[in-house]
């Protein structure tokens, strides 16, 4: 599996998820305070967006990952997310 991650702006990110010959894409939204929290500013963003998926995907297939939501709505669905995602990055 493959998870590519393409900045379109300062919040908004791409990201593919390439596996078994199939892709889904998916918008996901990092705004800045959301970042801070979730990394205390120790990596990039698009290193938290892609952890953040691989995180998703250890629960959930991608295909039943939302096409478009704010990162945030992660910790909504999986409470340990904020815990569990420091601990990854």
């Amino acid at each position: 599996m493959e998870i590519i991650v393409e900045r379109k702006n300062e919040d908004e990110f791409l990201v593919r998820i390439q596996q078994n010959g199939e892709t889904t894409e998916h918008i996901i939204l990092v705004h800045e305070q959301d970042w801070q929290m979730l990394s205390d500013k120790m990596c990039s963003k698009e290193l938290l967006v892609e952890k953040s998926f691989e995180f998703l995907l250890e629960r959930e297939p991608k295909e039943s990952i939302l096409s478009e939501f704010d990162i945030m709505i992660i910790a909504k669905h999986f409470p340990e997310y904020p815990d569990v995602i420091k601990k990854m990055l």
